[in-house]
């Protein structure tokens, strides 16, 4: 008895075969994954370039003929949609607010328009500036005015779709108005 449990013990054959079946449900799930997290990456590339793109577009009009209209708002934000695609544009919430700088450390809303979600409230005390911005004033004296724009994509991965929430891919920034001190939207602020 104990010379067959020694030759079985020292027996080699069929390991091979064992470590992969041991292995490959391992190997095909990291495959899967890649696939996921590949997705993810290209969603929130897209998401940074949709959010260049809203802040790029918006900043460019200026106080004439009232700056921006309700369509022109529809049309930038529809922006955002097509570089999101070929991903859905059904997870996307975007913003474009326009903030009034009273003081390096006060500021407001000045307007805002939502796509999917709820723009902020005109008037109300605008969360805090990054410190970049309330070391030196941005547009030289006050009240300074910036177009902050955001998107938030819920991104909802393929394999574990039923475990995992989805994930909250997104991104913002702050840019200062082209060509005039601030962009008007529906006539507001009335002047700058």
């Amino acid at each position: 008895m104990t010379r067959r449990c020694r030759r079985f013990i020292r027996s080699t054959r069929g390991v091979a075969a064992i470590e992969f079946a041991i292995l490959a449900p391992m190997l095909l799930l990291v495959l899967v994954e890649t696939f996921d997290i590949g997705n993810a990456v290209a969603v929130y590339m897209k998401v940074r370039s949709a959010t260049f793109a809203l802040a790029a577009i918006t900043n460019q009009y200026s106080t004439g003929n009232s700056g921006i209209q309700s369509a022109d708002m529809t049309a930038i934000t529809g922006s955002a949609s097509a570089i999101l695609s070929p991903y859905s544009s059904t997870p996307v919430t975007a913003k474009i607010t326009q903030i009034e700088m009273t003081s390096a450390k006060k500021a407001k809303v000045s307007w805002s328009y939502a796509l999917n979600g709820t723009a902020y409230a005109a008037k109300s005390s605008w969360k805090t500036l990054p410190s970049q911005l309330t070391a030196t004033d941005p547009c030289g004296s006050y009240p300074c005015y910036l177009i902050y724009a955001e998107i938030s994509y819920a991104y909802k991965p393929i394999l574990f779709s039923t475990i995992v929430n989805a994930l909250n891919l997104s991104d913002n920034l702050y840019v200062t108005p082209r060509s005039s001190p601030c962009v008007q939207y529906q006539g507001v602020p009335s002047a700058c």
